[in-house]
């Protein structure tokens, strides 16, 4: 899980501008590279057409130039759930994870939701209301990117792992904000009970509010797959139908990361690189969808293309945490899951 997930994110991180780089946009900068469809981190183009603009990371992230991960808070969240799990256990509760924010994470490395909740957090706004003072990002996907931890931490019980997740979500996020959350945590959960990606997919739905919006867009993209549209198809169903949203909230991004899932069929290059190629915020969904599909196969079975360059380590803005050494991160969790 903790391989999938950055090796995920990495691929990504150069691309992670939804308003730029579109599907399309994508797809044209990958034929130039010979690289279509993406298989492996993200090749450079020499010279740069002005037509595209990576983002600052390219440096260490584009193929060739990844030596241990880049940072990135889809890595600072589940690295910082582990040490609130290690310190609480159970007994976890929104003043827990803020205490820990203030404490561990720098508030120029959170964003959207996550900034307006550390602000009310300064401004001594109570707990149970900061998630919706001032805060218009309360249904993007900053919370669905913390989930994974709590369902490496329960394998085989999404009902404990989106408890514990709910209590984290819910600090910053409402509704659909926090559903996304309570998806990803239950989906990581039944993946470690799973044949395949899709039987983790399938059994997550039943964690998921049903009538939510959320709920209404994992299944319509799981009917696409059943009714065998291509996935070149429900990519354009998924941005003619939830397009309006912004780019980097949760319903649309769910959507794009169900598609590179039901899609992928159990192999890791394909999972990841259709999740980024669907577009939107890239590194996150990258990271989810390699999160899920790395707990399915297993470590032995991810590719040594994208595992090797990641040397084992990964940059963190968590205090203490800074180029932790994955293994060490991946012992840490099991040692939580035997309690």
């Amino acid at each position: 899980g903790w391989l999938g997930r950055i090796a995920g994110c990495n691929l990504g991180k150069p691309i992670e501008w939804g308003e730029h780089w579109t599907t399309a946009h994508i797809r044209d900068y990958l034929e130039r590279a010979d690289a279509y469809p993406l298989r492996d981190y993200l090749p450079l183009l020499d010279p740069m057409p002005p037509e595209f603009e990576l983002r600052e990371n390219w440096p260490e992230t584009t193929r060739g130039n990844v030596r241990g991960s880049a940072r990135d808070d889809d890595i600072d969240y589940p690295i910082l759930t582990i040490h609130l799990l290690e310190t609480h256990g159970r007994a976890l509760r929104p003043a827990h994870v803020a205490e820990a924010w203030l404490t561990l994470l720098p508030y120029l490395q959170v964003y959207t939701a996550e900034r307006a909740a550390y602000t009310n957090l300064l401004h001594k706004v109570p707990i149970e209301q900061v998630a919706s003072v001032r805060n218009p990002y309360r249904e993007w996907i900053g919370a669905l990117i913390r989930g994974d931890a709590f369902g490496w931490t329960n394998p085989g019980r999404p009902v404990e792992a989106l408890t514990l997740a709910y209590q984290d979500a819910t600090l910053s996020h409402v509704a659909n904000g926090v559903y996304g959350e309570l998806w990803s945590a239950a989906l990581l959960a039944g993946a470690f009970s799973s044949a395949t990606v899709r039987e983790a997919f399938d059994r997550s739905l039943d964690y998921v509010p049903p009538r939510s919006r959320l709920a209404e867009a994992l299944r319509a993209v799981r009917d696409m797959r059943d009714e065998g549209l291509a996935w070149e198809q429900a990519i354009a169903a998924i941005q003619e139908r939830w397009g309006h949203y912004s780019w980097v909230h949760t319903i649309n991004n769910a959507a794009v990361i169900a598609a590179g899932l039901l899609w992928g069929e159990d192999d890791f290059s394909a999972t990841v690189g259709l999740t980024v190629q669907g577009g939107w915020d890239t590194d996150s969904n990258g990271a989810t969808a390699g999160s899920v599909a790395g707990v399915v196969l297993g470590a032995a079975a991810l590719p040594e293309h994208f595992v090797a360059p990641l040397e084992n380590r990964t940059r963190s803005a968590i205090f203490g945490y800074d180029n932790a050494v994955i293994s060490d991160l991946a012992r840490r969790t099991l040692k939580l899951v035997e309690g």
